[in-house]
């Protein structure tokens, strides 16, 4: 038997309160939990002083150097929460919000890496974290729960998914459940885990919805928490507590790759857009009765993707045959085909209180021109702003849906990032790693732009008075020239 001094004793007990104290900090409204921070808002939750330009050289607090992700960081007292792959080894890691020093990073065991998009990442997904846990998600190798020490408190295995582009869709923390999303090409679910023990609550099938990337947000009516997801066609509503299907909106795109945002007007605003959802630039096939017959050298009843030329289904065709068979049935395309027809490329804003199908009676307005890909609009004083690819920037009337201004920013290019905004002033940065800052009005306009010389994919996070931009290589942490001593003081508060 092996006996410790009282000292030791004494002094050990006093460092791990000590420890305690500091890396379980209570979650306060100035976090940023997860992605786009509180309930995915993309909206700073102070009122804090926030710099016109930044840029490599402007208004740079500290710089650190990060393995490659797209992940977006998730802040919560002292602490920034990322996940990220190196030497295909897949981590989450904690880092000192005052000096962007790494605390701890822990690996994330896998059986082999899934497949994912040419431009995407392993670690795709955004953690979550409260003042109790944080919780990251890697695909196909699964879910996992730490404590703010870095202690692995449960893990959930998880696929492998069937879909060639990965997972995207991150998890949130509500209350004391980890809501996740998950919609591929077969097997799509939404569920609630038990935050302290990673139990499931309730999982609810989804196996309708082929491949999506939306984030869920929580949006609360009459009291009662609703789980919001935008996927394929639809919109829905989901009870917080069962699970159970609350309402649903049609008419969305063939995909979604954008997380609704709710308005402090109390409106939720959903977006999709896919290829061939345009009016005017729409996507047809023929059915697959009338096309089988011509392309079916083998006479298998089946379609393969060399016995297929000029068709829409050549390119997606990892996507048409949702089995991964390698070959497509008729259920399978006709599926696709049907979606061709009925997908619309739109933004629409949705009024609470409704139940069941509620697409002609609770859909405020809708806006079909520019319409964002995978960058998530931004409610903000009033108005939503949205980026297109291609740089393409709108302001649009929360109450109406009418444009205030739709014009092209200098920073052209995809945006996978999604907007930021606080202190009235708009951030977003494009994949090429250009960023904007525009003052958020309703004739909108630059106020300064910067380059990174990197390739960007993450959200930017604002906590009292400082931005953190995440480009492939690095953490940026920017504020006005006193803000790092004041931003220093409120940490850990």
């Amino acid at each position: 038997m092996r006996f410790t001094s009282t000292s030791a004793l004494v002094s050990r007990a006093f460092w791990f309160c000590m420890t305690f104290f500091v890396v379980a900090p209570p979650l306060t409204a100035a976090d940023w939990p997860g992605f786009r921070g509180r309930n995915a808002t993309g909206v700073a939750e102070s009122a804090d002083k926030l710099p016109d330009d930044i840029g490599p050289k402007s208004n740079v607090i500290w710089k650190t150097a990060l393995p490659p992700g797209h992940s977006s960081p998730a802040i919560v007292g002292d602490r920034i929460y990322l996940t990220a792959v190196r030497d295909e080894r897949l981590f989450t890691m904690a880092l000192a919000r005052a000096t962007g020093h790494t605390l701890w990073e822990v690996e994330a065991p896998h059986a082999g890496l899934e497949q994912i998009h040419r431009i995407g990442s392993h670690a795709q997904p955004s953690p979550a974290a409260d003042g109790e846990r944080i919780v990251s998600f890697f695909g196909s190798s699964g879910l996992y729960c730490y404590s703010p020490g870095g202690d692995l408190l449960w893990k959930r295995p998880m696929g492998p998914f069937n879909n060639d582009f990965g997972a995207g869709s991150s998890p949130i923390i509500v209350d004391d459940y980890v809501v996740l999303c998950q919609d591929h090409d077969t097997d799509s679910f939404l569920t609630a885990i038990d935050k302290r023990t990673g139990q499931d609550v309730w999982r609810t099938d989804r196996s309708e919805f082929p491949r999506n990337y939306c984030t869920p947000v929580v949006w609360e009516v009459d009291g009662r928490k609703q789980i919001v997801v935008a996927a394929t066609l639809r919109v829905v509503g989901y009870d917080f507590e069962t699970g159970s299907e609350l309402w649903t909106v049609r008419g969305l795109s063939r995909a979604v790759c954008m997380t609704p945002a709710i308005g402090g007007d109390g409106l939720l605003y959903a977006a999709g857009w896919s290829a061939g959802g345009d009016t005017g630039e729409r996507i047809q096939a023929e059915p697959f009765g009338k096309v089988a017959p011509t392309v079916d050298k083998n006479n298998d009843g089946l379609i393969q993707e060399n016995e297929l030329d000029d068709s829409p289904f050549k390119q997606r065709f990892s996507q048409v045959d949702r089995d991964k068979s390698g070959a497509l049935t008729r259920d399978e395309y006709e599926y696709y085909r049907k979606l061709f027809d009925a997908a619309r490329n739109v933004v629409i804003a949705i009024r609470p209180g409704g139940k069941g199908d509620v697409t002609t009676s609770h859909v405020a307005w809708e806006q079909t021109r520019f319409v964002p890909f995978c960058a998530s609009p931004l409610f903000y004083d009033g108005r939503l702003f949205t980026i297109k690819d291609g740089g393409i920037f709108s302001s649009l009337n929360a109450k109406t849906g009418k444009p205030t201004k739709q014009a092209r920013i200098s920073a052209t290019g995809d945006y996978y990032s999604s907007p930021v905004a606080g202190d009235g002033k708009l951030y977003l940065i494009n994949v090429e790693g250009k960023l904007t800052v525009l003052r958020a009005a309703a004739r909108w306009e630059e106020l300064a732009t910067a380059e990174f010389g990197e390739e960007a994919y993450a959200t930017p996070a604002i906590v009292d008075g400082r931005i953190y931009v995440r480009t492939v290589g690095h953490l940026y942490c920017f504020g006005l020239s006193g803000a790092a001593t004041d931003a220093a003081a409120s940490i850990g508060r």
